[in-house]
């Protein structure tokens, strides 16, 4: 009982951090600068909370309901963000062209001799870093790009495939590993959260001007602000993907190991034979099951009476 209450409140804090809190900011936002201004039915006037108490707790509970909506939202949400979804096909090869072109910019200045400050090379360097090593996995924006440099290094270094494993590999990873992910997310969330709701607080700001009792320049200025912070949180959010990428990172390294011998298989010595049997491994997650499947996997089988990581399987 005191594992599953553990686990409930870790993924609880995640939540609460990453998509109640962000929620609950956005709510009191709207109800200080655009909820004086919206007509209200005769429903809505009876069924309001006449004291600040209560009012309060009303507020409270929406921002949880809100915030849980956003977090089983949170796919969608990050697939616009990152250039999947909404996109035309235009505006995504458009995007995809300019972040590649501001990849090689990148990589131009830091190659320039001329540039002798460390510390401006090592700003460069962290630019360069958040895009991903092929070409091929560009997406249109930096958002996109900052998440997809992660999620394609187990199968670049090690071509396992974590957008096919990462159940599993979760699963037995080092609990430390596993915990930093989480830990590294929830400050992302934390930002699209924030983000989302400005924007929405402010087109509710400016839908209001059209009301008899608007208060015309705290709408104006409301929406002006919010607007104005979206960018700066989109901004925050690629930062924060800088911890994110190292605890992806940590997971793979320190739950491949865990991974292969939970699958029954022993995890080669030397990376090129661990490249071929992960690349096994993937595709035998992705296709349906053929008998050849098992002398494919023999040479890596995990013997009961043979350590992990030896011997080593024919090279073929």
């Amino acid at each position: 009982m005191g594992d599953i209450a553990k686990g409930v409140l870790t993924g609880g804090w995640a939540v609460l951090v990453g998509w109640i809190l962000p929620t609950a900011l956005n709510l009191a936002v709207f109800a200080f600068a655009v909820a004086p201004s919206l007509h209200r039915p005769a429903v809505l006037v009876r069924l309001w909370p006449a004291s600040g108490g209560h009012t309060a707790l009303l507020l409270l509970v929406t921002a949880v309901l809100l915030g849980l909506v956003l977090n089983a939202l949170q796919t969608p949400l990050y697939r616009f963000l990152e250039g999947y979804a909404l996109w035309p096909t235009a505006a995504y090869e458009r995007g995809c062209r300019r972040q590649r072109a501001r990849r090689q910019r990148t990589s131009d200045r830091l190659a320039d001799p001329s540039l002798a400050s460390p510390i401006r090379r090592a700003l460069l360097r962290e630019r360069l870093g958040r895009y991903p090593v092929s070409e091929q996995q560009i997406t249109p924006t930096r958002l996109g790009n900052a998440i997809r440099r992660f999620e394609e290094y187990g199968y670049d270094r090690y071509r396992l495939d974590t957008q096919v494993l990462w159940n599993e590999l979760t699963s037995v990873a080092p609990e430390p590993a596993g915990k930093q992910v989480v830990a590294a997310r929830t400050n992302v969330d934390f930002f699209v959260a924030l983000l989302y709701g400005h924007a929405a607080v402010a087109l509710a700001a400016y839908a209001s001007l059209s009301s008899a009792q608007a208060d015309r320049p705290v709408l104006v200025l409301s929406g002006a602000c919010l607007l104005a912070l979206t960018p700066v949180w989109y901004h925050a959010a690629v930062a924060a993907t800088d911890e994110w990428a190292a605890a992806v990172r940590a997971l793979v390294n320190l739950g491949r190991k865990p991974l292969a011998e939970g699958l029954g298989l022993a995890l080669p010595k030397h990376l090129e034979d661990e490249r071929r049997m992960w690349q096994l491994v993937t595709r035998m997650s992705k296709r349906p099951y053929a008998p050849a499947a098992d002398e494919a996997f023999e040479p890596y089988r995990l013997d009961p009476g043979r350590p992990a990581g030896g011997p080593q399987p024919p090279g073929c």
